[in-house]
């Protein structure tokens, strides 16, 4: 469902995150304001892929 590069956001809200990595229903992200890009360890069910709504992100 979700592939490496794209940005996420979790289905509660919370910061923009990009995926580095995929395995099954797991998603490793990073924060995209996190310039060290520490991984973040997601199940794929609890994100929707991030769109903007204007000039904010949607929560």
């Amino acid at each position: 469902m979700f592939n490496v590069d794209d940005f996420v956001q979790s289905k509660t809200g919370g910061p923009k995150m990009q995926v580095l990595r995929t395995e099954g229903d797991m998603l490793w992200c990073a924060r995209v304001d996190d310039p060290v890009k520490h991984e973040i360890e997601v199940r794929a069910d609890t994100v929707n892929l991030y769109h903007e709504d204007g000039d904010f992100g949607v929560c």
